[in-house]
């Protein structure tokens, strides 16, 4: 596999587009329609809404004809003292939230969260750990805890901070199915509300791990403060990587006292369900996720995502350190919209023509 992440070839990009600054690579498998322009997806965000869901459920429902969600569960292996400064982030020693900085967790204790979730139905395990780059000694460790996490079953994926080359293949030879690491936001955003890892940062760990030949989870979040053409550059950037990540999580900022977003004025929840209608029409293939945020989006605001193309939840009472709405909650709203819960290692339906096309 070619050792880093591009956009396909096209035409010079607009002023408004920061282009990646990345060698070029074959195109071994290039964006639904794309490469796609800010202003393409701002228009396509713009339209009127009931016309963009009903777009996007075709797409999805040619693409994922089975219609059925998958549950993530989500646990945080080391807890707090990052030093980045994310400002969203309750985990940033930058910020006085009353999230104290722990160890990593041991495996057993790992393994009976996992074994927990894999009951309540969940059929990939992730694991956070708040660093800004792991030690060697580090993943050693972690690579020990995926490797159980697999054994059990489950689909494994961790989030760790920013990776080396050589960090990732051994994750992979752990057994490792998806890293998460998260774009945030569009290029033009990304300093507003981070300034100790670049945006280029971001885009190196990603090609470090796709060269790994590990599987990509990679989404952002909405209601920073960003504009809607800024939320069309995030869903541009992760469209236009090649190829498209596997796993698209989309977050609602949940704000939390203390960090420098918490006094952020909420978002319309109609701008998320856009942002998930066009994320599915700009990757077919690829679980878009409703991540942080579930619980202030409500039951109705959340159906809707699932009309649009949302088709995998993190399941479970809390993402890392914030809340989420419960297991029991979640299986009663998805009996209530007749979703079925997708088996471990279900996928898109077979390609029988470019993907996109919708």
């Amino acid at each position: 596999m070619s050792d880093c992440l591009t956009r396909p070839a096209a035409a010079p990009a607009p002023a408004a587009e920061q282009p990646l600054r990345l060698m070029p690579r074959p195109q071994a498998h290039a964006p639904a329609a794309g490469p796609w322009s800010v202003q393409a997806v701002a228009e396509l965000m713009a339209m009127p809404f009931m016309q963009l869901v009903a777009r996007a459920q075709a797409v999805h429902a040619e693409h994922w004809p089975q219609g059925d969600v998958e549950l993530a569960s989500l646990l945080s292996v080391k807890t707090g003292g990052c030093p980045e400064d994310c400002g969203y982030c309750p985990q940033s020693a930058h910020h006085d939230t009353g999230v104290e900085a722990g160890k990593l967790m041991e495996l057993d204790s790992v393994l009976e969260a996992a074994r927990t979730a894999q009951a309540a139905g969940a059929a990939r395990f992730c694991m956070g750990a708040a660093w800004r780059a792991p030690k060697d000694r580090d993943i050693e460790k972690v690579a020990a805890l995926v490797k159980g996490v697999k054994d059990l079953g489950l689909q494994t994926c961790v989030t760790l901070g920013m990776l080396e080359k050589h960090q990732a293949r051994a994750l992979r030879e752990a057994g490792l199915d998806y890293y998460n690491h998260n774009l945030d936001s569009a290029p033009d955003f990304y300093n507003e509300i981070i300034g100790t890892r670049t945006y280029q940062d971001r885009l190196d760990t990603l090609s470090n791990v796709r060269e790994a030949g590990i599987s990509v989870c990679c989404g952002g979040i909405v209601g920073m403060g960003e504009t809607r053409e800024q939320r069309a550059g995030l869903l541009v950037e992760l469209a236009n990587l090649n190829p498209p990540p596997e796993s698209v999580p989309i977050n609602q900022l949940v704000r939390v006292e203390g960090t420098p977003l918490a006094g952020a004025e909420p978002v319309d929840p109609f701008e998320v369900v856009r942002v998930v209608a066009a994320a599915r029409i700009l990757m077919p293939r690829s679980r878009v996720r409703l991540s942080a945020g579930r619980r202030e989006l409500g039951d109705g605001i959340q159906a809707l995502c699932f009309l649009a193309g949302a088709n995998s939840i993190f399941y479970g009472d809390k993402l890392l350190v914030t809340g989420n709405p419960e297991a029991d909650g979640d299986r009663a709203l998805m009996a209530r919209l007749d979703l079925p819960v997708a088996r471990p290692g279900s996928g898109p339906a077979p390609l029988s023509e470019p993907a996109g096309t919708a």
